[in-house]
């Protein structure tokens, strides 16, 4: 019993040892800074500033008014009269209208057909052309949601008239006969931010861990220099070496998160409704596989320079195949089971289920568990990739 107490305890000097070395490594490393301090300060609050309208309003659109009546011209006063969309210019030619939308004066082009009045009067059926600049999917939305509001509302005054009721009950049961209310659950302003910020900032913790422990990895092998960061020889050195890094990036990413995730959502007002414990119990399990997964991975970073060119490009691509900006249903199968190798894609998941959907931490138990997994995977593998690294340190000065 003696023995196992000090061997805890030597254990435990050997891990503050090399957690002290870390830290003084970090703050004399700029680049490490950067990514470990900079970016995380600045990055949330550029990409919160940028989508912190949440929605788009008054999206400039042109007007193609064939038939020129008093019913036309009260369809586009109503549709620019909708907070989405504001007419710009009225023209009668097509050709016209399309060389605006090509020079993106416009992004949308109403056109209201010749026979428009004529058909709504005889009891026929009226068409509306809407033709949009797909090259904003928002665009296409504030376009086509003012344009059907107008057109619902005129056709129930149509219907109204045509029925001659003599009561105001009367006219309500016939346009709306079964009553309904759109809520709109866990993201009421329909916005951007809400939506997408929450995944962005959880990758963010990830992609500046990569970046930071690869430079600071690469850095010491371009130097020959990584061997010496062991205190003892073997695996026992290497698995202390592993865990006093680990700590040293788990004590500065817990100051991280909480600017991250908790104050920079609340400095732009975006919906957050977590249980506070549940949430820092599943932030654990993040930081340390996020931490272990960088630290295996940086066994790719060869020179100083290297985890700019080999990290940097994989944001997009897991921000994608996370199941957030596109739907994990719609993720093949393939790329699904890819995305359960990085942390990001359980993190981000888990994340917004319990900081925008108000969930608790047995509501997120796949989640949960595979990110406590993947930190016992690639603690193993981090291991392994530094006693290969510290291996060919010392090949590389004898």
């Amino acid at each position: 019993m003696k023995d196992l107490r000090i061997l805890f305890r030597e254990a435990a000097g050997d891990v503050f040892a090399v957690w002290r070395k870390e830290v003084r490594r970090v703050v004399h490393d700029q680049g490490a800074l950067i990514f470990f301090i900079l970016v995380p300060l600045f990055y949330p609050l550029l990409y919160a500033l940028i989508y912190t309208g949440e929605v788009v309003r008054e999206v400039p659109v042109v007007v193609v008014d064939d038939g020129e009546t008093a019913m036309s011209r009260e369809f586009v006063r109503r549709v620019d009269a909708t907070p989405d969309v504001r007419v710009v210019a009225r023209t009668g030619n097509m050709e016209e209208a399309r060389e605006m939308l090509r020079c993106a004066e416009v992004y949308g082009i109403i056109r209201i057909p010749e026979n428009f009045s004529h058909e709504v009067n005889r009891g026929g059926q009226a068409h509306v052309s809407l033709y949009c600049d797909m090259s904003g999917l928002l665009y296409y939305k504030a376009l086509l949601l003012s344009c059907t509001e107008v057109s619902l509302d005129m056709g129930a005054e149509v219907q109204v008239h045509r029925l001659g009721n003599t009561t105001a009950r009367q006219d309500e049961v016939s346009t709306s006969p079964l009553a309904y209310e759109d809520v709109a659950l866990f993201n009421p302003t329909n916005g951007f931010a809400s939506f997408l910020i929450p995944a962005v900032l959880m990758l963010v913790i990830q992609q500046t861990l990569l970046l930071g422990i690869g430079m600071i990895n690469g850095t010491a092998r371009e130097l020959g220099t990584f061997h010496t960061q062991l205190e003892h020889g073997g695996g026992r050195g290497t698995v202390r070496l592993v865990a006093g890094k680990a700590l040293c990036y788990l004590m500065l990413y817990v100051l991280v998160c909480v600017w991250v995730l908790l104050v920079v959502p609340r400095l732009f007002s975006l919906v957050q409704i977590p249980q506070s414990v549940d949430l820092f119990a599943f932030l654990l399990p993040y930081l340390l596989a996020c931490i272990f997964f960088s630290m295996t991975l940086s066994l790719l970073i060869v020179q100083r320079e290297t985890c700019m060119l080999v990290f940097v490009f994989t944001s997009l691509p897991l921000l994608f195949i996370s199941g957030i900006s596109w739907p994990g249903v719609a993720v093949p199968d393939f790329w699904r089971y890819v995305s359960w190798l990085a942390p990001s894609t359980f993190g981000i998941n888990g994340f917004v289920r319990l900081n925008t959907m108000g969930a608790l931490l047995e509501d997120v138990k796949f989640e949960f568990v595979g990110l406590w997994i993947q930190t016992g995977v690639y603690f193993l593998t981090a291991c392994a990739a530094y006693y290969y690294m510290i291996n060919e340190s010392k090949k590389r000065v004898a």
